[in-house]
């Protein structure tokens, strides 16, 4: 289709269909391929005050478990045969709205697909000459903005503290943990599911010890590496390692609670954490996260991380899959815990 005259566009054609991810049915514990469809759909031409987007990468995130299902929640769910949402970086195409032109690279939340028509106010500009495309989805992003955030104000972070961070291997929990030794943490534990992250927390993100949870109980292998209690706990998982930071934490520490992975294709509840009476005794405080509340912090980090990442101070990892075909490998994968850092889905420059 050929965009109208009035309409800002680049050269040649531009497409008339492409691929989006559906979910069809509400999994019902782990999901399966069968819950989802890649679709073939048309490409709209952007109204005015829209953009078209070629998306280049996807976000995956453990997050977009709990939209598959209907329950309330703090955002809506995913819609049963419609594409589904998520975070991703591309090219516009073309434009009818002021201050973006194709050839601009965007930020956007319509992912799992690959061509987006939105509102060009749901787009932001990011620029592939100051950090590659994929940090954007990942340490500069919404996962790298819920590691500061989470760590520095929600458990209120001071120097001299003990950290432990659970899905320490992931794109938010590597954050967290190396943040807190930028900052000055005396100590910074982390728990991952593997030898292999075992090996890459403490040797490339610097951590002080690290744990894999699949040899040995968590809360004993915590009292081994933070013999003097912690202060801090970032928490990526719940059941066990709620449990077991709760028992490691020092009188008036801090859990911040981001995600609860463990638990999110539980299809009975979970027993654990049964310490809880704990939070009188030593006067714990515990608050949930949600990096949309604390998006006024954004310059602060962009600041703060990009600086990091520059001098080489802080770094990250990407496991990358090709295809939107494999978008949903690569997040089946990721509740897998396949993925080292930042889990990215790219369909090509």
């Amino acid at each position: 289709m050929t965009p109208p005259a009035s309409a800002h566009s680049g050269t040649g054609r531009l497409p008339e269909t492409g691929r989006a991810w559906h979910l069809t049915a509400r999994p019902q514990g782990w999901p399966t391929p069968d819950d989802f469809a890649l679709r073939e759909e048309p490409v709209t031409e952007p109204a005015d005050g829209q953009i078209l987007v070629r998306n280049i990468h996807l976000s995956v995130d453990p997050y977009m478990r709990g939209r598959m299902s209907s329950a309330k929640s703090y955002v809506a769910p995913y819609e049963l045969n419609e594409p589904m949402y998520g975070g991703a970086v591309g090219v516009v195409l073309a434009s009818r709205a002021d201050g973006f032109a194709p050839g601009d690279h965007v930020l956007h939340d319509l992912g799992w697909r690959e061509y987006a028509t939105l509102a060009a106010k749901r787009a932001t500009k990011v620029d592939p000459e100051a950090a590659p495309l994929t940090t954007y989805l990942g340490v500069l992003g919404m996962p790298g903005l819920t590691a500061y955030a989470g760590l520095v104000r929600v458990a209120g972070f001071q120097p001299g503290d003990a950290v432990f961070v659970s899905g320490a291997a992931g794109a938010v929990g590597s954050e967290v943990g190396q943040i807190a030794k930028l900052k000055g943490a005396s100590r910074v534990i982390g728990s991952a599911g593997s030898d292999e992250k075992v090996e890459v927390l403490t040797g490339e993100y610097g951590f002080d010890a690290a744990i894999n949870y699949k040899k040995a109980p968590v809360a004993e292998q915590l009292r081994e590496a933070a013999p003097e209690g912690i202060d801090v706990y970032f928490d990526n998982v719940g059941g066990e390692h709620l449990e077991a930071a709760i028992g490691a934490l020092n009188l008036h520490g801090r859990i911040a609670v981001c995600g609860m992975i463990s638990q999110y294709n539980a299809t009975e509840p979970t027993p654990a954490p049964r310490n809880l009476s704990q939070i009188i005794a030593k006067r714990f405080r515990m608050e949930g996260l949600l990096v949309m509340d604390h998006q006024d912090l954004q310059p602060q980090f962009v600041q703060e991380v990009s600086a990091w990442v520059r001098s080489g101070e802080l770094t990250y990892r990407e496991t990358v899959v090709e295809g939107v075909e494999n978008t949903l490998d690569a997040f089946l994968g990721l509740l897998r815990g396949e993925n080292i850092g930042k889990m990215i889905v790219t369909l090509g420059d």
